[in-house]
């Protein structure tokens, strides 16, 4: 803790006590030295106007009680720990959204680079041991980003051109921008389409903002926004009247366990060393690629109709692998030297055993 961080200490610990506190303890709570407690107190006092006093019934350290509630350190302190957020903070907006913000965020970036200097802790190169992996990002257009969050700041009604996935078919539209959503390293946008007279989720990259209106937005309360949008399973909205019930192998079940697919979900060990999930949804959509990404280690048990569709799927990937031949290599014991085999085993594709 250098000696910048020891003032901000000092102070967060004299504001948050009524009663007086010994140099013994302060010197424990800033692992210092007396001597050091000494200085910056003195330091407090001379310098930033701080109103230390000294209770002599106490024998500690405390602010006087009529300045205390006016009296804050002047200008923004931050310790080492809350400077090096910031930065991770600014890296991360850099990262999702290129140029976002940038005219405002450089100089801060700047000027927190030269206080860790100054403090002589950190390292010029810092945020290049911060990597942040994106994966199948649909980068947004940053002017066209920049439109649609005026919108949503200002509360004002915003006209589109939108190209939706499913049908790939142009619409033109107000809607009223309610919150951005950056979900699964891409920008969605929830908002109220006033053609459609209800809530709906765009995806930013495929949206064209024509401009902002002067109409202001139409407002919607969070409990409403919560109830639309995180019912249902992942980025889909509408309520969840369906419950998934998967059974992972035993190879997967100690990941399983610990990810998080749905704020309902529910899950248990099972004797077999399997696990069993249970999640709710409504659309299957991106469930079924998230059941389909574990492959051979996930079985559908319920619904019927969940079951089979995976199911399908499976079949309809598998028929594109027909013509490859897959070979098994004999196993090696310790000791044992290797050789090739010369008609190595041929698994041809077929009803596998205990399959339905």
């Amino acid at each position: 803790m250098d000696r910048f961080d020891r003032i901000f200490a000092l102070h967060r610990i004299l504001a948050g006590r009524r009663t007086p506190i010994s140099r013994q303890e302060l010197q424990e709570k800033l692992e210092c030295s007396r001597a050091t407690i000494g200085r910056l107190i003195e330091d407090m006092r001379a310098f930033l106007s701080a109103p230390i006093e000294y209770d002599r019934e106490h024998n500690g350290y405390r602010y006087n009680h009529a300045e205390a509630e006016m009296y804050e350190l002047p200008g923004l302190w931050l310790n080492s720990s809350e400077l090096f957020a910031l930065l991770v903070s600014q890296k991360l907006l850099a990262e999702v959204q290129p140029g976002l913000l940038a005219p405002q965020l450089d100089p801060l970036r700047e000027r927190i680079h030269g206080i860790l200097r100054t403090r002589r802790v950190g390292h010029p190169q810092t945020e290049r041991r911060i990597r942040i992996l994106q994966m199948a990002a649909r980068p947004a257009d940053l002017e066209k980003f920049q439109k649609i969050a005026t919108a949503l700041l200002d509360r004002r009604q915003l006209h589109i051109f939108y190209r939706g996935r499913a049908r790939d078919e142009f619409s033109e539209r107000d809607v009223s921008p309610q919150r951005l959503v950056y979900y699964r390293d891409n920008w969605y946008l929830d908002a109220w389409c006033h053609w459609r007279r209800g809530l709906r989720s765009f995806s930013v990259d495929r949206m064209e903002p024509r401009y902002v209106s002067e109409d202001p937005a139409r407002e919607v309360d969070e409990e409403s926004l919560e109830a639309h949008y995180t019912a249902a399973y992942g980025i889909f909205a509408g309520p969840a009247d369906k419950t998934a019930i998967l059974r992972f192998s035993s190879k997967a079940a100690k990941w399983v366990a610990d990810e998080h697919w749905h704020s309902k979900q529910a899950g248990k060990m099972l004797p077999s060393g399997e696990y069993e999930l249970r999640v709710p949804y409504g659309n299957p959509t991106e469930l079924i690629m998230d059941i389909l990404k574990y492959g051979e280690r996930v079985e559908v048990m319920a619904p019927a109709a969940l079951r089979r569709e995976v199911a399908r799927r499976l079949r309809e990937a598998a028929e594109g692998y027909r013509s490859v031949k897959l070979t098994v290599s004999p196993k090696v014991h310790r000791g044992q030297s290797f050789s090739s085999d010369p008609n190595p085993t041929i698994i041809k594709p077929g009803k596998a055993a205990g399959t339905s």
